[in-house]
């Protein structure tokens, strides 16, 4: 491992600290001034830089918020902890402004000051493993099954030019699909070009789509090449498909058939060699049968489907993205990247995330914002996160990743009065067949906050989107034990081979 640098002109503090560290097994290196600070780091190599940084804030030859400035130039991703006998907020807040990992005022406690270094020393191990696998990570992030089909998927695809359509929940990332698979296909070299049908108004969307002549309408005063043109060579990405206009669908599958189209108020056919990608969060079949989408633009679009799943499907991948999107936000601000504890980051898995993965992005940047220390805690997430989620101790035995959605015990129906029937909820501590008292239950906790939150918002499908993500996770969980193996999987889950197949069909696992 390598030393914890101390840099205080007080050599009593030095001696103090190194003894504490040494007995903890912990290697140091000290100093006395910032200058040779600077000149050793300038100096050291990977293997024997400072794992941290412990500094005094006034010493002879320089400030330690001078050097905490310099260091953090010269090693962005380093902890450093500030001492100082002046323990006043102007200090701590300047500390804290140019990125300090903790703020130690003397005279401190020597087993908390250690507590604290070890702290430190833990936290700057794991983000140098992250840092590890972010470097080593492509333009999308997921270890889940789930992502890794679509991964998968993407390998295969991207050397066709067949037509897909992405299908997901809004925020999950359908865009970054297409552009994954439009720079690994034989038209990287050519543009990609994207338009959300949904955010342009029906009277514009036509021009947007296929341009328009000079004079078509009132303001078109010269010639516009629209969004097919512009993709010539390359992939056009119509997301929100199920949005566009019926009228529109028509003139949209006559491109698809042929690749010729006509601009606004044009007489010549225009060609384009276009690979079109589709993405909607809607159910196009549905839609079908609704009579707003054409059921021969839907067969059309729906030549290979890729689903992208929800982040609540894949909430191995939350830690992973979490730290990704605090790097993304503080290179974005010009600020240094907060890390996030263990403990913070399991409260923010519990969190169900309709948003998905845009919502956690946009929760990323408010932390990035917001959180007073550059050490993420539970205390310092907002208020909607901490509300909804169930707190990690509250888990008992239960795993760590998000629970919610998993029905509890069989609720028994009995009557206190003689109209008025209520609900009698099991104990937990009572025995169930096969399993161990257990004495805490967050996930039925979880459950209980998802259908309140449901039910308020007056929906009468409640029972049916629950059902749904209960067995889908359920159904998932118990294919990855089996690494995908159905009917193993339909034998420990105690159903058929058939249901598990008619259920991954109904689910939309496949």
């Amino acid at each position: 491992m390598k030393p914890i640098w101390i840099v205080d002109d007080d050599q009593s503090i030095r001696f103090v600290l190194e003894k504490a560290l040494l007995r903890e097994d912990l290697p140091t290196r000290s100093f006395t001034n910032p200058r040779d600070v600077l000149l050793a780091l300038e100096q050291a190599t990977d293997e024997d830089g400072p794992q941290i940084l412990v500094s005094d804030i006034r010493m002879p030859g320089g400030s330690g918020l001078d050097l905490l400035e310099k260091v953090k130039e010269l090693h962005p991703g380093l902890p450093v902890i500030i001492m100082t006998a002046f323990s006043d907020l102007d200090s701590a807040v300047s500390a804290f402004q140019g990125g300090a990992f903790e703020y130690l005022p003397k005279p401190f406690d020597l087993p908390k000051a250690v507590e604290l270094i070890r702290r430190a020393v833990e936290e700057s191990q794991r983000e140098e493993v992250a840092e590890e696998r972010m470097a080593a990570a492509p333009e999308m992030l997921g270890q889940a099954p789930a992502m890794q089909d679509v991964f998968r998927a993407i390998g295969r695809l991207s050397q066709s030019n067949v037509t897909v359509m992405i299908t997901g929940e809004s925020g999950s990332g359908k865009e970054l699909v297409a552009r994954a698979l439009h720079k690994h296909s034989p038209r990287a070299n050519g543009p990609f070009v994207a338009i959300n049908t949904a955010a342009i108004p029906k009277d514009l969307l036509e021009s947007e789509l296929f341009g328009h002549e000079r004079g078509a309408f009132t303001g078109a005063q010269t010639m516009r090449r629209g969004r097919f043109e512009q993709a010539d060579g390359g992939t056009l990405f119509l997301d929100e498909i199920g949005d566009m206009p019926f009228d529109l669908q028509t003139r949209l599958l006559r491109v698809l058939s042929d690749g010729h189209f006509y601009r606004v108020g044009g007489h010549n056919a225009v060609k384009a060699q276009v690979r079109v990608i589709a993405a909607t969060h809607q159910d196009l079949e549905q839609r079908v049968r609704d009579g707003v989408f054409r059921e021969d633009l839907f067969h059309r679009l729906n030549v290979i489907r890729l689903r992208l799943p929800a982040l609540r499907e894949r909430v191995e991948d939350v830690p992973m993205l979490t730290r990704h999107f605090l790097q993304q936000s503080a290179k974005q601000l010009g600020v240094e990247p907060k890390r996030i504890s263990d403990a913070a980051l399991s409260q923010i898995a519990l969190f169900s995330f309709p948003g998905n993965v845009r919502q956690l992005e946009n929760l990323c940047h408010w932390l990035t914002v917001m959180a007073p220390a550059q050490v993420i805690e539970p205390k310092d997430l907002p208020p909607e996160i901490v509300g909804a989620a169930v707190p990690p101790a509250s888990l008992g035995h239960t795993t760590s990743t998000r629970i919610a959605g998993v029905p509890a015990l069989p609720l028994e129906a009995t009557l206190d009065t003689e109209d008025e029937p209520t609900l009698k909820i099991p104990s937990l501590e009572s025995p169930v067949a096969g399993l161990a008292p257990v004495a805490a239950s967050g996930w039925e906790l979880g459950l209980e906050a998802e259908a309140l939150e449901l039910l308020a918002h007056d929906r009468h499908d409640v029972w049916d989107i629950l059902s749904r993500r209960f067995e889908s996770k359920l159904i998932l969980t118990a294919l990855h034990n089996t690494r995908g193996r159905r009917i193993e999987a339909a034998q420990k889950l105690g159903i058929g081979r058939n249901t598990i197949t008619r259920k991954i069909q109904e689910l939309g696992l496949e």
